[in-house]
């Protein structure tokens, strides 16, 4: 069974959410964050940490 990338990844923040319950401005740093962190000139080095 092949699931789409952005639905397991919303599934595991929906269950992140509602088992861990953090606080709504701690999801927000982190999402924005991360979305800044992509197109930064940073992108290749996370790259390679990740892989």
């Amino acid at each position: 069974m092949d699931v789409p990338l952005w639905l397991a990844l919303l599934v595991v923040g929906w269950l992140g959410v509602k088992l861990i319950r953090p606080p709504w401005w701690l999801i927000a740093v982190l999402l924005l964050g991360g979305f800044l962190l992509a197109d930064s000139v940073f992108s290749p080095a996370i790259g390679a940490l990740v892989k």
